[in-house]
């Protein structure tokens, strides 16, 4: 039997420049001790008077929390974020990329591996916190469909799957 995966290998990010013209990978982790991303299935079945059961999937609603971040001063994503909760910005300056990387599956050329990105809304949900340090939870919001490709880590650059 082999053994469990390390939670790290599956890396996640955002796009700290929230639209930039060229992407800062910013990786989620270093206050997490958990992020799970929900899938959010819009599933639906019933039975007829047969005793049949019918199933109908309408997609996903994908979202994960990012609780806690704490805020450390010329941190690129403490700085979008704190912007975000100053100017209440919505839609537009919400909106930024999230990139998936799978280190445990390396690309064709060293140092790069399998990775997705995908639209997605960043939105904080409070701020403020304990005696442990600012912080500025958020949720994002994963739209539209994935784009596969490789990254590469030491780069930190995103190459789409021609």
């Amino acid at each position: 039997m082999s053994e469990k995966m390390a939670r790290k290998l599956m890396a996640h990010f955002v796009d700290s420049t929230f639209g930039g013209e060229t992407a800062s990978w910013y990786r989620l982790g270093e206050d997490f001790e958990e992020y799970s991303v929900e899938m959010n299935p819009d599933v639906e079945t019933s039975k007829n008077i047969l005793g049949n059961t019918t199933f109908t999937h309408n997609g996903y609603e994908i979202s994960a929390d990012g609780d806690p971040f704490y805020a450390r001063e010329g941190d690129a994503l403490f700085e979008k974020l704190q912007t975000i909760i100053d100017t209440q910005a919505q839609y537009t300056g919400l909106k930024t990329k999230a990139l998936e990387a799978h280190l445990w599956d390396a690309g064709t050329t060293e140092g790069t591996y399998k990775a997705f990105t995908q639209d997605c809304y960043v939105v904080p949900t409070s701020y403020g916190g304990d005696t442990s340090g600012y912080q500025i939870p958020f949720t994002v919001y994963y739209v539209g469909d994935k784009t596969a490709g490789t990254y590469n880590l030491s780069a930190g650059t995103f190459t789409p799957t021609t």
